[in-house]
């Protein structure tokens, strides 16, 4: 009995000092987040719904019924100005809302990339997706060798060579849109757009015919899939230990795989053909698979990182390139007085041609304005971030270091204007 009295004892003392600890340690993380609140209080921002948890009450509720976010974010933007402060735990993030600020943030190598974002689109579930491309790496060392590994892939040498692609490509699409014609049916422009800039892209990018138009293919749903398995990664951080996930966690999953393993094949492939002494085409496979030889030794993770930039090309390259012809093509439809000029200086310029030159494109001012105002109306991502490890001063505010900074760059439309308005005159200060 004296035994299991005493072990009672020291129990008992082990549960309060444990206690106590976690006292501690609570009291010092409700000191702490009062310090960042009285540290960046100072930035606009919306009342946070409880001390603890800040904003993220709100932001949860949003999210659950699956609203659509960046509705609440203008509408603070709105209440608070174009740089404003949310608080999420200890976490403050700093949203940015104005084109010039915007600008500063994206263009200074002083804004490091946010390593949250990069965790989540480094992997998906366990499987390695955009790793450490020329999109997601950290490392601005590496992010400069890879930029002129594919420099050379976008001179204007070499896109004029791929002028007769676009041109192919665009007849397919054209006979296609004939079909739909005749056969009096609805086209689905999103997907055919998808079909048109997958095709693009895998032929002079990579040197593959798929054919989308009339072929079928495992790629397109992958790429949606590995989007949607993004956002449900990026949103939630438990998404994956929620069960009723698992099925469609899976299917991410399973993307990833296809496009990383179809991607060595292509760059195996390829790489025979050149130690082979066929003729290949330049494109930026070749670069990438040439840059890499020149290497005095190839890592596995130098192979990784070769894949990582052709899974990056997929995603980054043909869904934005859609969306934005899409996007065009709906404000178009809007604007029949747009429409308008744009048919008239195609007409102008182009003719009866069948193809278009490459001189052509820089003929069409009106046209480029129009994909212009479509691409500011509706950006190709929502936004991005950056880390501020320094003391900053954005759009006049005081922004300590320690933050994450948020550029939202569908909010950037609602500043100054929203609505679908082409530019063809230069003012006075080049705006």
């Amino acid at each position: 009995m004296a035994f299991f009295h005493i072990l009672f004892s020291w129990a008992l003392q082990a549960v309060v000092v444990l206690l106590f600890i976690l006292f501690i340690v609570f009291l010092g993380f409700c000191l702490y987040i009062k310090y960042i609140h009285l540290k960046y209080d100072h930035i606009p921002g919306p009342p946070r719904d409880s001390f603890f948890f800040g904003h993220g009450h709100t932001i949860r509720k949003i999210l659950q019924r699956d609203e659509f976010l960046h509705q609440t974010l203008l509408k603070w933007a709105e209440i608070y100005g174009p740089v404003y402060r949310v608080n999420l735990l200890h976490i403050v993030l700093i949203n940015v809302a104005c084109p010039e600020a915007t600008k500063e943030v994206l263009m200074s190598i002083k804004y490091k990339k946010d390593k949250f974002l990069h965790k989540k689109l480094f992997s998906m579930f366990g499987e390695r997706f955009l790793g450490n491309s020329v999109i997601t790496t950290l490392d601005n060392e590496h992010w400069y060798k890879q930029r002129r590994i594919m420099d050379p892939a976008f001179s204007s040498l070499y896109l004029k060579g791929l002028v007769g692609t676009f041109n192919e490509v665009a007849e397919k699409l054209m006979d296609k849109l004939s079909e739909v014609s005749d056969n009096k049916t609805e086209a689905n422009m999103l997907y055919l757009f998808n079909c048109v800039t997958m095709d693009v892209l895998a032929k002079v990018a990579f040197g593959v015919d798929l054919n989308l138009l009339q072929n079928t293919s495992p790629f397109p749903q992958a790429v949606e899939t590995c989007l949607k398995g993004m956002i449900c990664n990026v949103r939630d951080m438990f998404y994956q230990l929620n069960p009723k996930n698992r099925p469609f966690i899976k299917e991410v999953r399973e993307a990833c795989r296809l496009l990383r393993t179809s991607g060595a094949q292509w760059i195996k492939e390829r790489r025979v053909a050149m130690q082979n002494g066929d003729d290949v085409p330049k494109d930026i496979l070749t670069q990438i698979i040439k840059s890499a030889g020149e290497e005095e030794s190839m890592t596995p993770e130098d192979e990784e990182c070769m894949l990582d930039n052709f899974v990056a090309f997929f995603i980054a390259g043909q869904e934005t390139t859609a969306n934005q012809l899409a996007f065009c093509l709906m404000e178009l439809g809007r604007h029949p007085d747009i429409l308008e000029k744009v048919q008239k200086e195609v007409d102008d310029v182009i003719g009866m041609k069948q193809d278009i030159s490459y001189d052509n494109l820089g003929q069409l001012v009106y046209l480029s304005q129009v994909l212009k105002e479509s691409l500011r109306l509706y950006p190709p991502a929502p936004g991005t971030s950056r880390d501020l490890q320094e003391d900053h001063v954005i759009d006049g505010i005081h922004v300590p270091a320690g933050v994450i900074c948020m550029t939202l760059l569908l909010l950037l439309p609602f500043f100054p204007r929203s609505t679908f308005m082409p530019w063809t005159e230069l003012c006075s200060d080049g705006s």
